[in-house]
């Protein structure tokens, strides 16, 4: 492969003008997982730097209501956020989606949970005695509080009401997208299907999906109107860090890898966009823990690494400008 002409750390800055990191986690935390940094020094410093938008992303509450007193407090620049699904709002609850949508600047995002969909929490767990162990298998109070109450979504067959409810919703609010979450690759190619069905428009097929679903799938999925997400978070170093990222209790500190593995690096992931199309895909960082860079420098050095793995920069534009205002309704 030769590497592309005009590289510079210059150009990666440039990229970073009018871009939308998708995915921002700088929200509060439990103190066993400590932040980078504060929502307004996130907005403050995606400003400085020239992008457009950050969109906040919260396991424990609605972002946009954090998203309004930001939007209030940093001037020229947004903030959105919206609505993860877990068993804090109780999983699959069209209230709590109604509430979203209406609440402070108003949920951009409706996403189908993260640690609390049962493909996640059945398979979350860390490294014991040089083997990866399920947290389910090593507290079975963690099976019942979290497992047992987690989202499933029928990858055949009805909906059911409380799915048909909160899509029916979702419909009815264009500016809204839909976030898979967590769920496994056929659970997410339901949703998308579902999606069509309902006349959904924006859907976002979420990283940890991208992580384990073949790139057929993901082909199919872009096929049928989905972005596809790459974050940097799911192929850094810090992926295979013991975390509460969602759980109280300290014991159900969790690798962010649930194999063990590491998941193929920056490469997979530039050798599927390809494959994929950057029509179809959107690149956002998963950052604001404090074991990583700064959001922004983080975007940047995403971009900086796909340079280098021979993407474009046109096309690197294209997934970090371009497509995200598509998905979060900008041009309508």
């Amino acid at each position: 492969m030769m590497l592309p002409e005009n590289r510079s750390f210059e150009l990666s800055r440039q990229l970073l003008e009018g871009a939308i990191d998708i995915h921002v986690h700088a929200t509060p935390h439990l103190p066993s997982s400590p932040r980078r940094l504060d929502p307004i020094e996130a907005a403050i410093e995606a400003r400085d730097a020239g992008m457009r938008a950050i969109v906040l992303m919260d396991v424990f509450q609605m972002s946009n209501g954090i998203a309004w007193i930001v939007n209030r407090a940093v001037p020229d620049f947004t903030v959105y956020g919206g609505l993860i699904l877990n068993t804090a709002y109780g999983g699959l609850n069209p209230r709590a989606v109604k509430t979203a949508i209406g609440y402070g600047d108003g949920a951009r995002f409706i996403s189908f949970g993260a640690h609390s969909t049962y493909y996640q929490a059945s398979r979350e767990g860390r490294i014991v005695d040089g083997k990866f162990t399920p947290l389910k298998d090593l507290y079975p109070e963690f099976r019942r509080e979290e497992v047992d109450r987690s989202i499933r979504i029928p990858v055949e067959g009805p909906a059911g009401p409380e799915l048909d409810e909160i899509l029916s919703v979702i419909s009815d609010h264009p500016r809204v997208f839909l976030n898979t979450g967590h769920v496994s690759p056929e659970e997410a190619i339901r949703l998308v299907e579902l999606a069509g069905e309902y006349g959904i428009g924006n859907v976002l097929v979420a990283t940890a999906v991208t992580q384990v679903a073949s790139t057929d799938q993901l082909r199919y999925m872009a096929r049928r109107g989905a972005f596809i997400e790459y974050t940097l978070g799911a192929y850094t170093h810090t992926t295979s860090i013991p975390k509460t990222h969602y759980y109280v209790e300290l014991e159900y500190a969790a690798d962010e890898e649930m194999t063990g593995e590491a998941s193929g690096g920056i490469r997979k992931a530039a050798e599927q966009i390809r494959q994929v199309g950057t029509d179809h895909c959107i690149l956002a960082t998963d950052f604001g823990g404090y074991t990583l860079p700064a959001p922004v420098e983080g975007l940047r050095e995403f971009i900086a690494c796909l340079l280098d793995l021979g993407l474009p920069a046109g096309d690197i534009r294209k997934m970090v400008r371009t497509n995200p205002e598509q998905l979060l309704g900008l041009n309508l």
